[in-house]
C-alpha cells in the first residue's frame, strides 16, 4: 500500500521518477534489524530518536546478558544518523570498532554487546500530489512526471538536503541544480560546478579541494579548490561517475566530517556547502558493476531525482518551445510539418537538443518555403531526422562542444552497438551479454536507457 507525502513531511532518501510499469514512486526508508542473538529477524524503523538496551522502556528490547539496560542511541542529525553509547558495560561496536559516537551508513553493522544488528535501507510506494505549477526555474513541463518532481523540489528546495540528480545527456540537471540552488536560503552565495568528466585525472583532486605552493609540478602558487569556493552555497557535482575510484574516498570524508586539506597541506579547512551531484549513469548499476563505491552513493543519495528523457514526456515539447522561444508564439510559428516532426522525433540529445532544433528553426524560417523539416532536426551527424543512427556508421559532430560533441558519439555507437548485438543474438540476453563480455544486468540498464522493448530480448 502506498503511503501519502503529506506537505512538508519529505522522507530522506526518496528516489523521484514515475515507475513506468507500477506508476508509482520510491522511498527509502531505514530499518535496524537484528543479525544475531536476541530476537533475530525483528525489525525496527528508525525514527529521530530510537532508544536500544535491555530495559522494557526502550524502542528496541534485546534481553540478553551482554546488552546493558540503556546500551546506546540511534539519533537523526540532519539528513544522517549517528550510534551513540550512553554508558555501556560491554561498549558499542561499529564495524567492528568500538565507538562513543560515530556516524551510520546503509549497511553498517553495529554491535551491542553480542548482539549484532544491521542498518537496512529499503524502498516503499509513495504517493506525491503533482504540482499545479508547470515549471521550477528554468525547467518547464505540463507532464504529470515533471510535476511530481517540481512538487517535491518545492519542500525540498529550501532545505540543505544533498540530491542526486539521475537523467540522460541533455535532460535538464544542469538547470535543475541551479533552479535548487536559487531556491534555497543559500541563493545569495555562491554556485560552483564542477564538471568530473571536464577535468584530467592527474588534476581533480586539486580542482576539488585546492594545492598550496609546490604541492606538485606546475604547483607555482596557492590555489582554492571547488569546496572551498562554494562556502556557504551549493557545489554542484556535474558527471560525478567519472570520479576516480581512489579519489572518492577522500571527497566522502570531506562529506561526513565537513573538512577538507589542501593538496600538499595537513591544515584542515572547515567546509560548508549544500552538495546537489549529477550523473547520466544509473549510479547504482555503477556500485553493481563495482565502478562507483557504495558509501559514496548513499552519502550523495539522500534524495534522488530521475529526469525523465524527453520521449518519455512528449506532450512537454510545445511548452518547452515557447520557453524557448520567450512567447506563447514559440510552437504555433512552426510550420504544421515541422512541429508533427518534432513530436514524432526520439530526442536522443533531450532538451538541449530541442533548444538547438529550435534554433536552426529561426533562423531557417527566413528561406521560401519556410524551414524544412529534415533540415531542422538534421542535428546530429550520420543520422536521420528520427535521431537513430544510420546503421552502416556512426559519425562525429565537429562543431559542437567537445563534451556534447564526445557524448552524443558515444550514445549514438552504444544504440547501434546494441541493435546490432541484440540482432545477431537474435533476441536472446543471456547469449548477447556473453558475445559482448559483459554483465547481463548491465546490459539490461543499456537496453533500458535507449528504449529497447523487452520484446527484443529473451532469456536463453
Amino acid at each position: 500500500m502506498s503511503n501519502e507525502l503529506s506537505k512538508g513531511a519529505v522522507p530522506s532518501g526518496t528516489v523521484i521518477g514515475v515507475q513506468r510499469r507500477t506508476g508509482e514512486l520510491r522511498q527509502q526508508r531505514m530499518r535496524l534489524v537484528v543479525e544475531r542473538n536476541g530476537p533475530v529477524g525483528k525489525t525496527l524503523e528508525l525514527g529521530n530518536l530510537i532508544k536500544v538496551g535491555k530495559a522494557p522502556d526502550n524502542d528496541l528490547c534485546i534481553e540478553h546478558p551482554t546488552v546493558s539496560r540503556y546500551h546506546c542511541e540511534l539519533r537523526r542529525d540532519g539528513e544522517r544518523y549517528l550510534v551513540a553509547d550512553v554508558g555501556s558495560t560491554n561498549g558499542t561496536f561499529l564495524d567492528g570498532a568500538q565507538v562513543r559516537e560515530a556516524y551510520l551508513r546503509p549497511g553498517a553493522l553495529i554491535e551491542v554487546g553480542d548482539v549484532l544488528l544491521r542498518l537496512q535501507s529499503e524502498q516503499a510506494a509513495v504517493t506525491i500530489a503533482p504540482s499545479v505549477r508547470e515549471s521550477f526555474g528554468a525547467l518547464v513541463g505540463q507532464s504529470q512526471a515533471m510535476r511530481e518532481i517540481f512538487a517535491l523540489l518545492e519542500r525540498i528546495a529550501p532545505t540543505d538536503a544533498t540530491l542526486l540528480l539521475i537523467g540522460e545527456t541533455g535532460s535538464g540537471k544542469g538547470a535543475l541544480a541551479r533552479a535548487i540552488h536559487e531556491q534555497s536560503s543559500r541563493a545569495r552565495k555562491p554556485f560552483v560546478l564542477v564538471d568530473c568528466s571536464a577535468v584530467s585525472p592527474s588534476l581533480i583532486e586539486s580542482e576539488l579541494f585546492g594545492h598550496e605552493r609546490g604541492a606538485f609540478t606546475g604547483a607555482v602558487a596557492q590555489r582554492q579548490g571547488s569546496l572551498e569556493a562554494a562556502s556557504g552555497g551549493t557545489l554542484f557535482l556535474d558527471e560525478v561517475d567519472d570520479l576516480a575510484l581512489d579519489l572518492q574516498p577522500k571527497l566522502l570524508r570531506a562529506l561526513e566530517e565537513r573538512v577538507f586539506q589542501r593538496v600538499g597541506s595537513s591544515q584542515p579547512i572547515p567546509f560548508d556547502a549544500r552538495i546537489v551531484a549529477a550523473s547520466k549513469k544509473d549510479l547504482w548499476t555503477e556500485v553493481a558493476e563495482k565502478h562507483f563505491r557504495e558509501d559514496l552513493f548513499f552519502r550523495l543519495s539522500v534524495f534522488t531525482v530521475k529526469l525523465p528523457a524527453l520521449r518519455e514526456r512528449r506532450e512537454d515539447i510545445p511548452a518547452l518551445a515557447d520557453a524557448f522561444a520567450g512567447g506563447p508564439e514559440g510552437w504555433k510559428s512552426l510550420p504544421a510539418e515541422v512541429r508533427d516532426r518534432f513530436l514524432a522525433h526520439a530526442w536522443p540529445g533531450n532538451v538541449r537538443e530541442l533548444r538547438n532544433a529550435l534554433e536552426r528553426a529561426r533562423h531557417l524560417s527566413g528561406l521560401p518555403g519556410g524551414a524544412p523539416a529534415a533540415a531542422v532536426l538534421e542535428a546530429r551527424s550520420g543520422q536521420g531526422p528520427a535521431g537513430g543512427a544510420r546503421g552502416d556508421m556512426v559519425s562525429a559532430s565537429y562543431d559542437r562542444p567537445f563534451k556534447d560533441a564526445k557524448e552524443s558519439l558515444l550514445s549514438a555507437f552504444e544504440k547501434e552497438y546494441l541493435r546490432r548485438l541484440i540482432a545477431r543474438a537474435q533476441g536472446n540476453i543471456a547469449k548477447a551479454a556473453r558475445e559482448a563480455d559483459i554483465d547481463r544486468k548491465y546490459l539490461y540498464s543499456l537496453l533500458r536507457k535507449y528504449g529497447f522493448s523487452e520484446g527484443q530480448g529473451g532469456e536463453g
